[in-house]
């Protein structure tokens, strides 16, 4: 057909070759709050070249490859010897490689490095999120392996390295490892008391091998395994090498690739193990205490890529309405246009400030913070990953039938919104957990409260909210059937207060109208018509200043 039957008109140029972390005015804010005045510029600066390169066409690249090409499991050689390998398109590695050598696995032992590594994950995963698996299960690894100082010792330098090697060797001879995490299994799922897989001693102190299986094991390709397992003592924990020292391979059969909805760049497999030599990590019996910490770790990963999901699908949407045009003018400048996008804007923005305030949390590190965290976490992880997909969802809509196209991004991106949900225990186990925390841990509700008390008196709506919240919580009738109600409204609460604190009176008044002021439909879209929408939508805009 000739070139000259049309000419293409009104289509919105792609959101490209911009700073991801400047152009996030909560992101970055929370980073100013949080982050003391001595480690702020190096800070910034860090966190502004990943901004640039999750910004930059090459990286938008690298995620769109390493999602049309997802991995290959090679069960044997080709002379019929087992080999377990997982096969990954090179973006995969590139995207990987640039996530270590920004500290994306090392929180835990540099100055504020749990709100860097915070944001910094929020911003590269934008540019693909289903390599941050490995990242969280690596980063995440450190506090249960503290449990034992000598494993510690050798394995936290590899697992916080800036160097990101691929392919399987013995641990001690490359400069960087990654981690993965196996703990259900067929029969059990989430309930890990149930799991069969058992652990025999052996000569070796601390040595056993393990026979059974996992479900469910987390970037199959990684250089260590912590997994669960049954001892003669009970339910316990072990760090499982793929490569042993002498470089033989260890015995992790990976029987099959997931076919999941969404994460598709990303290998998540079926293991059995059969005689395969693990380390104990802590006491016998005690596996659950012992892996706990890392699930905590990344279960706050999980609000973290949630809230990194949502930024991205509202800057698509507030990009493309801002350079399209219908009916008359641009999509952004029409009222109902706006509505809309101020809406997902107030629900990213809460999403980010709550991240980043439990990042700070874990940096502080006192017992009050650490109490705090122990409701806050899951409730933050039930409520702001199921946020997730409707979310995008409706950012989808904004881009109309080009939102559909693969071409766009945003499938990829409403695909990957369920995941955070589910993994780590999905919402019903956060909500329980939560009721948990409040039953046996009274000093961990007074700390929540203290927390939300903060903002007492700012925003008569916030104050009313908390004060029903009060009444919840002394009704302990007919708790568990609740449970999902409570946690939703103590997450709410909690995005409310920090919002009155710290966001602009624009968005923290919208926030409370609707959210906690009873004053919103069932849909996106449906603020009072009488805030201030443009400014809450221009603060969302992807431009740096």
């Amino acid at each position: 057909m000739a070139a000259t039957t049309h000419t293409v008109t009104n289509q919105v140029p792609p959101l490209v070759g911009y700073d991801v972390f400047a152009a996030d005015r909560a992101l970055s804010e929370a980073v100013e709050r949080h982050i003391e005045p001595g480690v702020l510029p190096v800070a910034r600066e860090e966190l502004g070249a990943l901004g640039r390169s999750a910004g930059s066409a090459q990286a938008q690249e690298w995620g769109a490859r390493a999602n049309e090409h997802p991995p290959v499991l090679r069960t044997h050689d080709r002379y019929g010897n087992r080999i377990d390998e997982v096969e990954f398109h090179p973006a995969w590695h590139r995207l990987l490689g640039h996530a270590v050598a920004a500290g994306l696995t090392d929180a835990w032992g540099r100055p504020a490095g749990h709100v860097r590594r915070a944001a910094g994950f929020l911003v590269w995963t934008q540019a693909e999120a289903g390599h941050g698996c490995p990242l969280s299960m690596t980063h995440a690894a450190v506090p249960a392996l503290r449990t034992d100082p000598v494993l510690a010792a050798e394995w936290e330098p590899r697992l916080t390295s800036y160097v990101y090697e691929e392919g399987l060797r013995p641990a001690s001879e490359k400069a960087g490892v990654l981690f993965g995490m196996g703990m259900t299994e067929k029969q059990g799922g989430t309930d890990v008391r149930s799991n069969t897989t058992r652990a025999e001693p052996i000569a070796g102190e601390g040595e056993y091998l393990l026979t059974g299986h996992k479900w469910f094991c987390s970037a199959p390709m990684s250089d260590g395994f912590l997994v669960l397992a049954q001892a003669p003592g009970g339910l316990s924990c072990f760090l499982v090498p793929r490569v042993l020292p002498d470089g033989s391979r260890n015995a992790f059969a990976i029987q099959r690739l997931k076919d999941k909805l969404g994460n598709k760049s990303n290998a998540s497999g079926e293991v059995e193990f059969d005689g395969t030599w693990a380390r104990r990590v802590g006491e016998e019996g005690r596996g659950v205490r012992t892996i706990i910490e890392m699930v905590a770790a990344t279960r706050l990963d999980c609000v973290v890529g949630s809230a990194a999901l949502m930024r991205q699908a509202v800057a698509q949407a507030i990009h493309h309405a801002t350079y399209r045009s219908a009916f008359g003018g641009l999509l952004i400048e029409k009222p109902l246009m706006r509505n809309v996008l101020a809406d997902l804007a107030l629900e990213s923005e809460a999403a980010t400030v709550l991240a980043m305030r439990l990042a700070a949390a874990y940096d502080t590190d006192t017992e009050e913070e650490r109490a705090f965290l122990r409701i806050a976490v899951p409730a933050a992880k039930y409520w702001v990953t199921k946020r997730c997909t409707p979310v995008v969802g409706e950012a989808l809509e904004c881009l109309g039938g080009n939102g559909y196209v693969e071409e766009s991004g945003m499938p990829r991106l409403l695909r990957e919104a369920p995941l955070n949900s589910i993994w780590e225990g999905s919402g019903n186990v956060q909500a329980l957990d939560v009721l948990r925390a409040l039953q046996r841990e009274p000093q961990a509700l007074d700390a929540f409260l203290r927390e939300v008390g903060k903002a007492r008196g700012a925003d008569h709506r916030l104050d009313a909210a908390i004060k029903d919240l009060l009444t919840e919580l002394a009704d302990l009738e007919g708790i568990e059937a609740r449970a999902r109600r409570l946690v939703e409204r103590m997450a709410l609460v909690l995005q409310g207060s920090l919002l009155v604190r710290w966001a602009p009176p624009e968005a923290s008044d919208a926030f409370c109208a609707s959210r906690l002021g009873g004053d919103w439909g069932t849909a996106f879209g449906t603020l009072p018509h009488s805030l201030d929408l443009a400014s809450v939508v221009t603060r969302a805009r992807p431009v740096a200043d």
